[in-house]
């Protein structure tokens, strides 16, 4: 009889030519269970984390733009007003409320993240252009030019448009020499003085500055309509540096001034002209005529506005060098000698011939001036 253990064995083994045989049902006594290593896995190794512009770089918020096209459009209007000379507007309470408003904006953007970019642009172009700064640019445009007319009342306008010159009384204006006179007979009186200088010393000329008229402020804000009228000047070529010939031209240039109406010459330079020693000294050099770098003599035709004006400059009195830069710097602004016999004629408050009409119509607006 076939126990059930042989049947086992021959499940086993059938077909199982050269295998170990079974162990018996439960194992083999005493036996363990071959434990499977406990080896450390591999770590996974981590994949690393591309960071992207995409993904740092984070769209300026609505307030941040709002803060720079709030303080450009802020920035162009005060340029606006700038250019248009309205400097009262600058600083009126409007333009100050809607500068407070602008940078309240612009601080609303600068505590947000993503609107701190765009706000710290306003700000720069807030510091650079304000009503501070453009203000101050405007009240120096404005007191260059003379410009108040936002600030004035129509009574100050009126004053301003004055033809004539405050305290002064338009009939002598009127009774007196007009600038075409002026100009004849300042063109006769250095004609004749050049002539007699030069038949008596030989004396060349050259012209020393072109006739310049400038327009006379009226004592209320403008302009009037006379001019200072100031003659083409002339100077000698030659030098004039011993005592006794300056002292000759003087007494030449004496007799033509009178015989042209006008009073005798005066001598700023002479101590006899009242000035203080030190006065002469700081102006001319030295206290002494006989030393001096610089002669200066005047004469006028009172009440009339002619003014006469004949100068010596003598660098041979220079004992610093001072004076002859000052000669070099004027040679080079006017292309004048540096030394010899300058003359010139002045006047001021003329009224041109043309212009008296329109003086004396306009008078009419101005009853009690």
């Amino acid at each position: 009889m076939v126990t059930d253990h042989e049947k086992q064995r021959a499940r086993y083994v059938a077909g199982t030519e050269g295998a170990p045989p079974l162990p018996p049902p439960g194992g083999y006594a005493g036996a363990r269970r071959a434990q499977p290593p406990s080896w450390p896995l591999p770590a996974t190794p981590a994949q690393p984390t591309v960071v992207t512009a995409e993904s740092t770089t984070q769209p300026s918020s609505a307030l941040g733009w709002i803060a720079l096209v709030s303080g450009i459009l802020f920035a162009l209007i005060l340029l606006g007003t700038l250019v248009a000379g309205g400097t009262d507007l600058l600083y009126g309470v409007t333009m100050l409320a809607l500068q407070l408003v602008v940078v309240a904006v612009i601080i609303a953007a600068l505590v947000t993240k993503r609107g701190r970019m765009l706000g710290a642009v306003a700000l720069a172009i807030t510091l650079v252009l304000n009503v501070a700064t453009v203000g101050a640019m405007s009240a120096v445009q404005t007191s260059a030019s003379g410009n108040y007319d936002g600030m004035k009342s129509d009574e100050q306008k009126h004053e301003e448009a004055y033809p004539g010159i405050k305290d002064t009384d338009p009939g002598d204006i009127l009774g007196q020499s007009s600038l075409e006179e002026v100009r004849a007979a300042s063109e006769s009186l250095l004609t004749d003085i050049r002539e007699r200088l030069s038949e008596e010393f030989g004396y060349t000329w050259v012209e020393a500055g072109a006739e310049d008229l400038r327009p006379e402020r009226n004592g209320y804000g403008g302009e009037s309509m006379l001019v200072e009228f100031t003659s083409p000047g002339w100077a000698t070529n030659e030098p004039i540096q011993d005592y006794d010939e300056k002292l000759e031209v003087m007494a030449v240039i004496n007799e033509v001034v009178t015989a042209h109406g006008l009073w005798e010459l005066y001598s700023f330079n002479d101590p006899s002209s009242g000035l203080e020693a030190s006065m002469l000294a700081k102006l001319y050099g030295t206290d002494d005529p006989r030393t001096q770098h610089t002669w200066e003599y005047y004469t006028e035709n009172y009440p009339e506005p002619l003014r006469f004006y004949a100068n010596v400059y003598d660098l041979s009195n220079d004992s610093t060098g001072d004076f002859l830069k000052t000669r070099e710097a004027q040679n080079t602004r006017t292309g004048e000698p540096l030394e010899g016999l300058q003359i010139a004629v002045l006047a001021s408050q003329l009224l041109s011939e043309s212009d008296r009409a329109e003086f004396e119509k306009k008078l009419g607006e101005y009853p009690g001036f």
